[in-house]
């Protein structure tokens, strides 16, 4: 994108959550992206926990951005508690203290956040989405041509080849509301999903973060510093590849680098949909050649592109040139 570019206008929907927090840190550093609001949802953390989260993690910053409240729970399936092993019981490695900040809630539900944006600026907006996709599914229920008035949505989801990480075949943010995650796939927008096929060859080192903490010495940094300790801490602890570099996958964010670096992704192309019950519940399934199926519901599946390959290394550099790049207040 060049400077003489209008940056691209982004509605995040999330569940900060770790990976989370360093998707939107990215998102607002990079001059190439505009986040007009976050909508959050359950998932890593309470519905609840994540709007707080979001909130903090902004007013740290020193930015203002517009924060909703979504879905608490899944559409069909119960509900589950929060993986507090994974992110923390507060969704950012258990911080010790949090400052007081001012920052209120939009009173305006996700959904129709969602919509009013999209209403307001047709054409303009993008929606990434690194969460279970209830807020989505919800807008496309108030406004059924919501695809039309979308420029694109980018999904952190699924996994076609590469094993799933709540289930042998399933991504945790799909397998969260898997009745949610088939409508969205089924939609007919401009849609890409970024899931565990690249997101689990981007391994972020603790030590990058540590080196922006040091860099930029400012709340933001080090509260970031510390839920990456605790998220690698995790993934280090079950990954032996993972432990050799000390870090954590970079899930979340590569949704971003897609956006704005999609060079560095191998894109397949092909219609989603999600399997809802039983032991596949949660499995992206993707039709991978054009062929009749005798199957039914694969007919009139629309095409997702979906990232298969990614170039891990330069993924890295763009994500450190972004977070020691002169984004914070002084």
């Amino acid at each position: 994108m060049t400077s003489s570019t209008a940056p691209t206008k982004v509605i995040f929907d999330t569940d900060p959550g770790v990976d989370d927090a360093m998707a939107l840190y990215f998102a607002l550093a990079h001059p190439a992206i505009d986040v007009v609001g976050i909508t959050t949802t359950f998932g890593n953390v309470t519905v609840e926990q994540a709007a707080t989260n979001a909130l903090y993690l902004t007013a740290i910053a020193g930015k203002t951005v517009p924060v909703t409240k979504g879905v608490a729970t899944p559409w069909v399936k119960p509900g589950e508690a929060p993986p507090a092993f994974i992110h923390g019981a507060d969704g950012l490695g258990n911080l010790p203290s949090r400052v007081a900040t001012t920052n209120q809630l939009d009173p305006r539900s996700s959904a129709q956040f969602i919509v009013d944006m999209a209403r307001a600026h047709p054409g303009e907006i993008t929606l990434v989405a690194v969460g279970p996709l209830g807020n989505l599914s919800l807008a496309l229920k108030l406004e059924p041509t919501l695809p039309k008035l979308l420029k694109e949505v980018i999904l952190m989801a699924g996994t076609i080849t590469e094993p799933g990480n709540v289930s042998p075949v399933a991504e945790a943010n799909v397998w969260n509301d898997p009745h949610a995650a088939d409508h969205v796939f089924s939609a007919g927008w401009k849609l890409t999903m970024v899931g565990l096929d690249v997101t689990h060859r981007v391994i972020v080192p603790l030590a990058l973060f540590k080196k922006i903490a040091d860099h930029h010495k400012h709340i933001a940094t080090d509260v970031l510093h510390h839920a990456v300790s605790f998220y690698a801490d995790f993934y280090s602890g079950i990954y032996p590849h993972v432990a050799k570099i000390h870090g954590c996958f970079g899930h979340d964010v590569l949704a971003f680098i897609y956006l704005v670096n999609p060079e560095l992704f191998t894109i397949e192309s092909g219609g989603i949909r999600v399997a809802t019950e039983g032991i596949a519940n949660g499995q992206t399934m993707m039709k991978r050649k054009d062929i009749f199926h005798p199957q039914a519901g694969w007919a009139d599946t629309p095409p997702t592109q979906v990232c298969m390959q990614v170039q891990a290394e330069a993924c890295n550099a763009v994500l450190e040139e972004m977070l020691m790049s002169d984004w914070l207040p002084k």
